[in-house]
């Protein structure tokens, strides 16, 4: 369960910090609690914010447009932010780009999943 605990804040954070994943922590996190206590993976599969993200990829293996959207503009501006004030680094500053373009890549070829709320 304290796997669980940790994973689900990881989890959060990477709802607002671009580089850290939210998808695969809330993953572990169900994971943890199918194993450990029952009543704590109903509570986050039924969240009404996080259990939208583990339904939505273990049936679908997708995001919804919106939060692919969100995600890569919150992660280039966060990158372009860093590279131009948190370093004067060229490599670094390289690689800040190599990685914002390697995982706007993998978002892009995810699936995208409408959401309930959205016109066919």
């Amino acid at each position: 369960m304290i796997i669980g605990f940790m994973s689900v804040g990881l989890g959060i954070l990477g709802l607002f910090l671009p580089l850290v994943p939210t998808t695969p922590f809330l993953l572990l996190a169900a994971a943890c609690f199918a194993k450990s206590s029952e009543k704590m993976y109903n509570r986050l599969i039924s969240n009404k914010y996080l259990g939208k993200y583990i339904i939505n990829y273990r049936e679908h293996r997708s995001m919804t447009r919106n939060v692919k959207i969100s995600t890569i503009v919150l992660l280039w501006a966060s990158m372009i932010f860093s590279a131009f004030f948190a370093t004067s680094n060229i490599w670094i500053r390289i690689g800040m780009f190599v990685i914002a373009s390697a995982v706007t890549f993998h978002l892009y070829k995810l699936k995208t999943h409408k959401e309930e709320n959205e016109k066919s």
